[in-house]
């Protein structure tokens, strides 16, 4: 008998991890009321919140329950650590950001896609800008030429041929598996979810879902993009904050990634190249971010 069958137990459960969220949360939580058929019950994973916001929505909302993590462990670990408090009959779990406003029966429209696609381990919606505009959010895994083209000169040669290939933004929308979706915004079946115990807790921030997408199709699970669902994602609201923290991690997962599907010694001289490469990258990349958020203060 499915979770969806059984009286009294919810069909899905949405986990999302907070760190002083702001008025963000309070958004996610007004406009979830229009995304699903039945209200879900919601999981706060906060990872130390200091602004009271999550305290406030939990005390306001019957069916928001507020999970204290015990400190920073980042979004793959806070998202784990939530996940283990589900009763393992409860069959889908969306995992979101704080940040996310849902688009109306956007939950709804896609647990209707994971019935249609049996084998999906993961389905993720359309993402929109808050200006409106497509995000990227269904992308192929990055090979190594790619993802380092991606990662060294995504900011400074937006058009440059590695990031197109990788994040395909000239690819139909349109109801699809892929190689990863978002980790802004997904729905997992908590079986898939299980057999690849996971998101990598290694990955304090950025590159967890890229890598959590590629270790579920290498498990003969489906990554399905389902355009039919919408949401919008305000997208960065601690990067924004705390770029000398924030960047520093994105360019540490972006190795990550890679040395990890390259740990032959003879690929040694490409390790360090793509080391390199990212902490000057980085390095620019803070500085830039550092004197944006001075001029707006």
């Amino acid at each position: 008998m499915s979770a969806s069958e059984t009286v009294g137990r919810p069909a899905v459960v949405v986990v999302t991890v907070t760190y002083s969220p702001g008025e963000h949360l309070e958004h996610f939580i007004s406009t979830l009321a229009t995304a699903a058929s039945e209200k879900p019950q919601v999981i706060l994973a906060d990872n130390g919140s200091t602004d009271g916001t999550p305290e406030l929505a939990a005390e306001s909302n019957e069916h928001v329950r507020l999970l204290r993590t015990g400190g920073n462990i980042g979004y793959g670990g806070a998202i784990n650590r939530a996940v283990a408090e589900i009763d393992p009959e409860v069959e889908f779990v969306v995992l979101a950001n704080p940040d996310i406003r849902w688009g109306a029966d956007a939950i709804d429209e896609l647990l209707a896609a994971a019935e249609r696609w049996p084998r999906a381990g993961a389905v993720g919606p359309l993402v929109r800008e808050p200006d409106g505009s497509v995000y990227p959010s269904a992308r192929s895994v990055p090979n190594l030429l790619d993802g380092a083209g991606h990662a060294i000169l995504g900011t400074v040669w937006p058009s440059n041929p590695w990031t197109r290939r990788y994040r395909q933004e000239n690819e139909e929308i349109s109801e699809r598996s892929v190689g990863w979706l978002s980790g802004s915004c997904l729905l997992v079946r908590r079986a898939a979810f299980d057999a690849i115990d996971g998101f990598d807790s290694r990955y304090f921030m950025y590159m967890e879902d890229v890598d959590f997408g590629d270790r579920m199709g290498k498990a003969g699970w489906h990554n399905v993009f389902v355009p039919s669902a919408e949401v919008t994602h305000a997208k960065g609201h601690a990067a924004g904050r705390h770029p000398e923290i924030m960047l520093p991690a994105h360019h540490a997962s972006a190795y990550r990634f890679q040395a990890d599907r390259h740990p032959h010694w003879w690929q040694a001289p490409l390790r360090l190249a793509l080391r390199l490469g990212l902490a000057i990258r980085c390095r620019l990349a803070v500085r830039s971010a550092l004197r944006e958020r001075d001029r707006a203060a």
